[in-house]
Order: structure tokens, then sequence, then C-alpha cells
């Protein structure tokens, strides 16, 4: 019996994802993109496993969402990830024509929406998606401060 689409919790399916990631030891951020209520993708960080620096959970789930739709505009698709994406990620977020962007944890370090170059308020980024950030915010902090406590 499949859930119906009304049920679905992106976020959610995002912090699965990054307990993935957590068991891994990877940093734990995990990523999903949806459409029409359907989750079509769902990825988590692999930086570490694939010794690839671009393998950010949001960069996975553009490819995986890209090759599922075959294209490379993801115009009517939300991305749901569990921190707020670092300058590379929001590039990529914005060359995919995402429509709707939700993040859990802030991160003034390294982010680049609400911290940093706040890249979708550039006069040079060509697309800027609707921005809720904050979703579930405790959980997903809770998740990345467990994982880097466990590390020292």
């Amino acid at each position: 019996m499949s859930i119906p689409s009304f049920c679905i919790d992106p976020m959610g399916k995002a912090l699965e994802q990054a307990r993935k990631a957590f068991v891994k030891e990877e940093v734990p951020v995990g990523a999903v993109i949806v459409q029409d209520n359907r989750i079509i993708a769902a990825t988590h960080n692999l930086v570490e496993t694939t010794h690839d620096p671009t393998a950010h959970a949001e960069i996975l789930a553009l490819r995986q969402a890209s090759q599922i739709l075959q294209t490379a505009y993801l115009t009517n698709c939300a991305m749901y990830v569990t921190l707020e994406p670092c300058a590379m990620c929001a590039q990529a977020i914005a060359f995919a024509r995402i429509q709707s962007l939700f993040f859990g944890a802030y991160d003034p370090k390294g982010g680049a929406i609400d911290h940093g170059p706040r890249l979708f308020t550039q006069p040079t980024c060509h697309h800027s998606p609707e921005i809720i950030g904050g979703l579930r915010a405790h959980e997903c902090q809770n998740l990345l401060r467990d994982f880097f406590k466990k590390l020292r």
C-alpha cells in the first residue's frame, strides 16, 4: 500500500537522509527534491565516501532529479535541505532554477543564503527561489551538534 501524496513529509525525509550520512561518518546533511507533492530525489552528503568535494547533498539531489526528469531546469520543483546551503550549492540551485528552497539549520560560518554572500540577493544571480529557512531547525541543529561532538 502506498502513502498518499498529501502525506509526504519532505523535511522528515531530508532528516532521514542526514541520519544516513551520520552513520557513514559524513557531515549529516540531507536533501530532498519534490515535484507535484512527490519526492523525486533524496540524498545525503557523500564527500568523504566518494572523495569528492562537490558531493554535497544538494548537488547530488539536483543531479538525481535532473536525470529522472531529463532536464537541467527544475522550475516546478522544491528543495528541502537540513542545512543552509553553501555558496556552491546555492549557485547550483539558482542554475537549476529551483522554484522553492526550504532549509533547516542556519549556517553562520558556511551558509550563503542568510549568511555570507547572500547569493540570491546579488545582481549577478539570474534566478532566486522562494526561500523559507529554519524549518525543523532544532532537529537539524541537534543532529549536526551530535555529529561534531562525536568527532571531538
